[in-house]
């Protein structure tokens, strides 16, 4: 008799006699696997969001026939992980939202299929065919905008060049992602994309007889609150979740900076950008934080050079994304968060970095660190001749730079503060750190390719944003003297302007304007730097210019008002200020001129004072009730339309915070007690 026991064992052995021959999708190992009934559904799933007709890879794989003669490849390459591609480790800090992934299963089926002749099988078997967006893996754009064709120049270094894209948005909308596609992968290699809600950077555009400018960047030109905005090659952000759109106002610019590289041969160049709009409004700001070291100097040979940074957060974050970027001898990035208990969060691993496939890897589920969490990251670069994708053999010396050749290693992690005061703390600490390694980093750049006009440029970019005039003259005169053209003068007077130096900035805003006469925003620059120095007619000849080709240059109607007003043109004045403050609404200065004007002319109107009482408290508030000069305005504001207790007072606050001036404030507020208003002579 066969026991209890005896019997269990009999029955598991003819379970798995029986069951042997069962695989994935309930088939018989000796059935076929064919294309129609077993590969079709993974491909369509798993594939052919990028592999279908007009799709981003180079060749379909939703039809028989063209699957069929890259079998082997299919099989070759999800064998060995590297399709569906997808660099980030699974088990380390996901799950990431869009990860696909192909089970064990699913690679055997399609390895069977390749080893056996890859047949077609039975058409009636196969799944209905998904539709695909044509060219947009997002789906088909709510926006789709293009800059002029631009032709890249055959030989020469690397371009940076900006391009300015109207956007006909005429209501206010909310962007829940933005598709970059190159136009010409073979020259581009990376973009940066930011909004202006001014027209300074359309003026530098316009300036240029070319297709887009050479030059800086307008500071007005910023990122979006808190987002990645930019593409590197294999980067499609996914769509933001709901409460995370940014905000795109009417009248908006697209401002893309593109960086190529020369083939050998003429190239034309037009990327193509998608924007993909939602009806719900952002509810919070994120903050981008970015770890990285900008002093990377490889030695040749060097197969395993790391570098490494981290960051103690001031306050608690959520966190919604990471995204590494490097270039094409980076081979591993890992990222973590220590908490202040020493437990270890994973955040994101990438064990054979590619710069070919860069993404945004959004948590499917956003998890909480604490205040006092230690935020780290680690690079491994190999610089050596065995590895496949160093593009120099045999290897030379590599520092940290921008160009392709270069080599770079950040990774930017998107997080959500609790309230709005963390928001800012966060930004104002963190924002110190990123700086001083730009420092570091653009230092270490300019002494590998000293002669490079357009990296002094940029290092004088980074030097004005640093509030450091004088570094910036430097480089931006190295440029200059190397390639004497009207942007490099003009670069080098506004950075001679900002460090005092007046008359030598007024000389190469001249210079500008001998090798480019219309140039409106040197004539503006010029005519302001005259207008100070009390070269009045001279001074307004070069503002009206500036607004002959640019009427709704603002700092062009400022300055043209300041004039005016000097020659006791009021009407004029206040004309002017009215246009700066049309073509930039939150444009301080011209808000307290046109304040004060209306206020204090000979003959005031109820309703100019009640304008300049407006604009006045609109500046006291921007500014904190911190500024004395808006104070003062302020008080003749009120004093003209009649309210002289208000008026007493923001004499008073102005007094305090300015007592070098006592005299003349003084006598306004001493008016004002005998209720009377402040007057121009």
């Amino acid at each position: 008799m066969i026991s209890a026991s005896g019997i269990a064992r009999l029955t598991l052995l003819l379970c798995a006699v029986l069951c042997a021959p069962l695989t994935a999708f309930g088939q018989a190992s000796g059935e076929p696997v064919t294309y129609s009934k077993q590969i079709a559904p993974i491909v369509f799933q798993k594939c052919g969001s990028c592999h279908h007709p007009n799709g981003v890879a180079p060749f379909s794989l939703v039809s028989y026939g063209t699957a069929r003669t890259q079998a082997s490849q299919m099989a070759a390459v999800t064998a060995r992980g590297f399709m569906p591609p997808w660099k980030a480790d699974p088990a380390f800090g996901g799950p990431f939202v869009g990860q696909p992934t192909l089970t064990a299963e699913e690679k055997d089926l399609i390895a069977r299929w390749a080893a056996s002749g890859a047949p077609e099988g039975d058409r009636r078997d196969l799944p209905p065919l998904p539709k695909w967006s044509e060219g947009w893996q997002l789906g088909t754009p709510d926006l789709v905008v293009r800059p002029p064709r631009y032709t890249l120049p055959a030989d020469g270094t690397d371009v940076f060049r900006i391009f300015v894209i109207p956007l006909p948005v005429n209501a206010v909308r909310y962007v829940r992602a933005v598709e970059f596609q190159p136009g010409n992968a073979r020259v581009v290699h990376h973009a940066n994309i930011r909004i202006d809600r001014t027209r300074t950077s359309r003026r530098f555009d316009d300036a240029d007889p070319a297709p887009g400018y050479e030059g800086l960047i307008a500071h007005s030109a910023t990122y979006p609150d808190g987002h990645f905005l930019g593409w590197t090659p294999g980067q499609v952000a996914p769509l933001l979740p709901k409460g995370l759109a940014w905000r795109l106002e009417p009248d908006t610019d697209l401002v893309v900076e593109l960086h190529m590289q020369p083939s050998g041969k003429e190239e034309t160049v037009q990327p193509t950008i998608g924007l993909y709009f939602g009806a719900d409004p952002p509810e919070r700001t994120p903050v981008m934080l970015r770890l990285g070291r900008q002093s990377i100097d490889i030695p040749p040979g060097e197969a395993h050079y790391s570098i490494s940074d981290s960051y103690v957060l001031p306050v608690d974050v959520e966190v919604q994304a990471v995204q590494p970027h490097a270039h094409q001898r980076a081979r591993e990035v890992t990222a973590i968060a220590t908490l202040p208990d020493g437990s270890i969060r994973p955040l994101i691993h990438i064990a054979d970095w590619d710069f070919r496939w860069q993404h945004v890897f959004r948590y499917q589920r956003p998890f909480t660190l604490p205040r006092g969490t230690r935020l780290s990251m680690t690079y491994v670069y190999d610089n050596s001749a065995d590895n496949p994708r160093n593009p120099v053999i045999p290897p030379v010396r590599v520092y940290w730079g921008q160009r392709s050749g270069d080599e770079m290693g950040d990774v930017w992690i998107q997080v959500l503060t609790k309230t709005d005061a963390d928001l800012v703390t966060l930004s104002d600490a963190f924002n110190q750190k990123v700086m001083a390694e730009d420092v570091i980093g653009y230092e270490r750049w300019i002494q590998s390719d000293p002669k490079s006009s357009a990296l002094h440029d940029d290092v004088g970019t980074l030097y004005l944003k640093l509030n450091r005039p004088a570094d910036a003259v430097r480089h931006f005169a190295i440029s200059a003297g190397m390639t004497p053209t009207a942007a490099a003068h003009f670069n080098l007077g506004t950075a001679l302007t900002l460090a005092g130096q007046s008359a030598a900035a007024i000389r190469e805003y001249e210079r500008a304007l001998e090798l480019r006469p219309e140039y409106p925003q040197a004539h503006t620059n010029l005519g302001s730097l005259l207008l100070q120095s009390g070269h009045l007619d001279e001074a307004m000849q070069h503002l009206q210019e500036a607004l002959r080709l640019d009427p709704e240059n603002a700092q062009a109607n400022f300055s043209a008002g300041v004039g005016a007003a000097q020659q006791n043109h009021t009407d004029a004045a206040v004309t002017y200020f009215r246009r700066a403050l049309k073509a930039q609404p939150e444009f301080p200065d011209a808000m307290v001129n046109l304040a004060w004007t209306l206020a204090t002319a000979s003959t005031v109107s109820r309703a100019n004072a009640a304008e300049a009482v407006t604009l006045a408290e609109r500046v006291v508030t921007v500014t904190g009730r911190q500024n004395p000069a808006a104070l003062d305005v302020l008080g003749a504001a009120y004093a003209a339309a009649g309210d002289f207790g208000h008026a007493e007072q923001a004499a008073g606050e102005a007094l305090a915070l300015n007592p070098s001036n006592a005299a003349e404030i003084g006598a306004r507020r001493e008016l004002y007690r005998a209720k009377k208003s402040y007057r121009l002579p």
